[in-house]
């Protein structure tokens, strides 16, 4: 038999030593707790913890090469005007147009392709689009078309509708709609050269006035009709201000005209179906000063430089 193993003394007790491991997580401990308790970390505890700090993912490895940054069309802020400001009062294309042609890197300007819309020139001299040099702008020109119900307010449809543009004489220049009527639609439409026109004029905080006559059938009175002056909320959507008159009535058919300033997509329509009214007939009659009159369907006026120069000092 073996002899018993004296007893040993509490303090005679071996200790394993602390791994690395162990020893940066308990200054890491140590640190966080004079942190929390506001007490000065000893310098030592403080450069171990400091140690023990993992290494950033991946900085051992080797830098990547730099990339060549590609050529870009400097922008000179408060000198000039943006591009898309320009090409659009040049008759190029609306500013919601040109933007979308400058994502697809159609516009440039010399070799280097156009990056933002808000790159700032003094003129278009060198700019082109489509490989093709953009003319220099020419007087702002407004058409007065009366558009036919049937076609549609858009230069293109992937149906195969018609359009207006089909309807248009081919030696008109390039213009523009000044918002939109739907297909059902007929009356007054202002086409113009001029981008910037364009926006203007469509704008509600501008304020041009829009009147328009509708036939319905249903029951209507005038009081029905005084109380759109205070504007109407349908499914989330308010409108603004509307002053409606009801010209005449035969039977339960009767004409009405609205004035409002602003043209939110299809607003005379479903304010007067939310009235309980069946619209049979829509007809813009004037767009600011600009009035239908009596311009045949289909056809097409040129609205003088004078009366245009005239409307436009008056906008806001």
């Amino acid at each position: 038999m073996r002899p018993p193993r004296p007893p040993r003394d509490a303090g005679d007790k071996p200790t394993r030593p602390k791994s690395p491991s162990a020893t940066a997580r308990d200054a890491r401990r140590a640190a966080q707790h004079a942190q929390r308790s506001g007490k000065p970390q000893a310098p030592a505890a403080a450069a171990a913890a400091a140690e023990a700090k993992p290494a950033r993912r991946g900085a051992g490895r080797m830098a990547r090469p730099a990339v060549a940054a590609k050529p870009t069309v400097p922008v000179a802020p408060g000198e000039g005007e943006r591009i898309a400001k320009l090409l659009a009062r040049a008759g190029v294309a609306s500013r919601r147009e040109i933007e979308r042609m400058i994502a697809e890197r159609r516009i440039a300007i010399g070799d280097v392709p156009v990056e933002t819309p808000a790159t700032i020139l003094k003129s278009l001299s060198g700019v082109t689009v489509d490989g093709q040099p953009v003319a220099r702008p020419e007087p702002t020109r407004l058409f007065r078309f009366h558009k036919p119900t049937g076609v549609l307010t858009a230069e293109r449809d992937p149906k195969g509708r018609p359009t207006i543009y089909d309807r248009l004489p081919r030696d008109l220049p390039r213009v523009m709609p000044v918002g939109r009527l739907d297909l059902n639609t007929e009356g007054l439409l202002l086409l113009t050269t001029d981008g910037g026109l364009k926006r203007q004029l469509e704008l509600p905080a501008t304020g041009v006035e829009r009147t328009y006559r509708a036939r319905v059938f249903g029951e209507i009175s005038q009081a029905m009709l005084e109380d759109l002056i205070e504007g109407v909320e349908i499914d989330g959507v308010r409108y603004g201000s509307i002053d409606a008159n009801l010209e005449r009535r035969t039977g339960r058919n009767a004409w009405v005209e609205m004035r409002l300033r602003e043209g939110k997509n299809r607003e005379v329509r479903r304010v007067l179906e939310h009235l309980g009214l069946q619209v049979s007939r829509l007809i813009r009659t004037s767009y600011g000063p600009f009035k239908l009159a009596d311009i045949p369907v289909g056809q097409i006026d040129e609205v003088l430089q004078h009366d245009l120069v005239n409307f436009r000092k008056t906008l806001k």
